[in-house]
């Protein structure tokens, strides 16, 4: 969805599971796109400490010890609590009651249709043993998108068959209780869909470690860049290089503000005469750029300031919550 075709009445809602600081595929594939949307719509950003208990219900301290540092990462990045609505999704109670009233909307064999949800359970590998509330976790997505009647969700594409089934719940509630109360969304895809890990074989990843953080120290950002792979038979520096498949030049092509610099690199290291070692160098004086200001601006984030950030957050998204649900019941018949 492009920006021109954005109505400035719309509401932008998106999130984050707490199970690990925030890195570089966050920072471009979603961040990026918030911090400019929040200098234009009424947005909401929610920390997903339930959704994450689905499938970490056997260390919620994983969960409980990350909560701070996703939103320290959130406030150094720039994502301004003025502006924008930072909250914990566990704290609104009324997600769970109206993500109740959706399970009547739902059936089985739908979510296990959805094609996000398959490749998750495969990865995971829950076999016959699979949590319902792993399974059932688009149908709380949809009440966390439609209880603030957001319209705008930065989404990835993975996340698109989430938005499918979100628009169709609100659809068959509209329908079935003849009214107009809920809101359809639309995804906001970023420009950078995926942003591939340090070691080349899977997107980047906290689970898999391959992944540059936004707190990563200078010395363990040079190690990680050093670490990168680049063409396995470019032994020598007068060997061509390949271009695809080479996190390197892929890094460059998102983080090196100097477009043309890199393709005349590319054109070079095909050639060969371009050493792993330049690039590196290069690569790591553009991510240090980047990065340096958002540690030092983390550094100085205490406990305090981000409970206090919350617990704003979370008065402003309950009262928002409260009237929809009221609305809900209105409608349902619940008195």
């Amino acid at each position: 969805m492009g920006q021109d075709s954005i109505d400035r009445r719309d509401i932008v809602l998106t999130g984050d599971r707490p199970t690990g600081k925030l890195h570089l595929g966050h920072y471009v594939g979603s961040i990026k796109n918030r911090l400019s949307l929040q200098e234009q719509y009424q947005t909401y950003v929610m920390i997903a400490d339930t959704q994450a208990l689905s499938d970490n219900f056997d260390n919620p301290q994983k969960i409980r010890a990350n909560i701070r540092e996703v939103c320290k990462d959130y406030l150094a990045c720039g994502i301004n609590p003025a502006k924008t609505t930072i909250f914990l999704q566990s704290r609104i109670k009324e997600l769970f009651e109206l993500t109740c009233y959706y399970m009547n909307l739902v059936t089985i064999s739908r979510l296990e249709r959805n094609p996000t949800i398959k490749a998750e359970l495969q990865m995971r590998k829950f076999g016959e043993s699979i949590p319902a509330g792993f399974l059932c976790y688009p149908v709380s997505q949809a009440a966390d998108i439609t209880i603030f009647k957001a319209t705008l969700i930065p989404v990835g594409n993975d996340q698109l068959p989430m938005i499918e089934l979100s628009n169709e719940i609100v659809r068959r509630f509209n329908r079935t209780y003849a009214c107009d109360i809920l809101r359809e969304s639309s995804p906001v895809l970023s420009n950078h869909q995926r942003l591939v890990g340090i070691d080349g074989k899977a997107k980047a990843s906290k689970s898999l470690g391959n992944a540059i953080f936004l707190d990563d120290h200078e010395s363990v950002l040079r190690d990680k860049i050093n670490a990168m792979y680049t063409d396995p038979n470019h032994i020598k520096v007068s060997d061509p290089g390949r271009i695809e498949g080479n996190v390197v030049f892929e890094y460059l092509d998102v983080f090196h503000n100097d477009k043309e610099e890199v393709e005349n690199l590319k054109q070079q290291y095909t050639k060969g005469g371009l050493g792993d070692r330049v690039l590196k160098d290069l690569l790591f004086g553009s991510m240090n750029d980047l990065l340096k200001p958002i540690r030092e601006k983390r550094a100085c984030i205490t406990d305090s300031i981000v409970d206090n950030v919350l617990n704003d957050g979370i008065e402003k998204a309950s009262l928002v919550a409260r009237k929809t649900i009221q609305e809900v019941r209105d409608v349902i018949g619940f008195q």
